[in-house]
């Protein structure tokens, strides 16, 4: 068996293990905006994307506009089984979806051979959600703002999608710590790839928040994985990966 990847920018990505397809955190259609509006951040996607079809499941790692973008929520089947954490929920149920299961970390949801186990994400305000998916001898790790369950115990990860950049803001401190976090995924995992996420694709973003952000690393530094045979791959927006 093997896993294929799919980027799709921002935190979106479809991942297929042995025929089940999972559609994770998607924006795929109009603007990400935030609370009080567009002066103080805005995303604009450069193309707008076809719903993949097929779905199995819709994995959702947090409730936040740009994990549970509601303009392209709206365009999913809403009979599609959403896997998410409590503040995701709320938003698919608002939406109309009809099966939704909720997972606080440590909680797994089965179905046949899939196994998907909730971990501590980051907190934004509440604590969100990783994951661990396991479906056969195939295995994924996912969380999107670099913040490590401690809880986790280390184990063999075959995909490891994660950001692998800093991102601070003044007065708040780092929001997304990929940079920090990829040493201890390495030595958690020992994964043969990494896929990075969260900070690429075809995307503009405006407003006083993006002017004021700082960031620390780079996708192009390998220094880190000088002692490893972890292959990581800064993946192209709409590219198929075979794992």
């Amino acid at each position: 068996m093997a896993i294929k990847a799919t980027y799709y920018g921002a935190n979106g990505w479809l991942v297929d293990l042995d025929e089940t397809r999972i559609l994770i955190d998607p924006w795929l259609k109009g603007d990400l905006t935030f609370p009080p509006g567009d002066w103080l951040i805005k995303g604009e996607l450069d193309r707008e994307i076809d719903v993949p079809i097929d779905i199995d499941f819709l994995l959702l790692t947090q409730g936040q506009a740009d994990h549970a973008h509601l303009p392209t929520l709206e365009k999913i089947n809403k009979d599609i089984p959403v896997i998410a954490s409590q503040a995701a929920s709320n938003v698919v149920k608002q939406l109309g979806f009809t099966k939704i299961h909720t997972l606080k970390p440590g909680e797994i949801f089965k179905n046949n051979n899939l196994k998907i186990q909730a971990t501590s994400g980051a907190s934004v305000p509440n604590i969100e959600n990783g994951y661990i998916i396991d479906l056969g001898l195939d295995s994924i790790y996912i969380e999107p703002h670099g913040f490590l369950d401690k809880k986790i115990k280390p184990r063999y990860i075959d995909l490891v999608i994660t950001p692998v950049i800093d991102f601070s803001l003044p007065l708040v401190g780092k929001f997304i710590k990929g940079k920090t976090v990829l040493p201890q995924l390495l030595n958690l995992f020992n994964p043969t790839t990494i896929l990075a996420s969260t900070t690429g694709g075809d995307i503009t973003f405006t407003g006083i928040i993006n002017n004021l952000i700082k960031v620390d690393g780079s996708v192009d530094d390998i220094s880190l994985f000088k002692d490893t045979s972890t292959k990581l791959i800064n993946p192209l927006p709409l590219t198929v990966y075979e794992i």
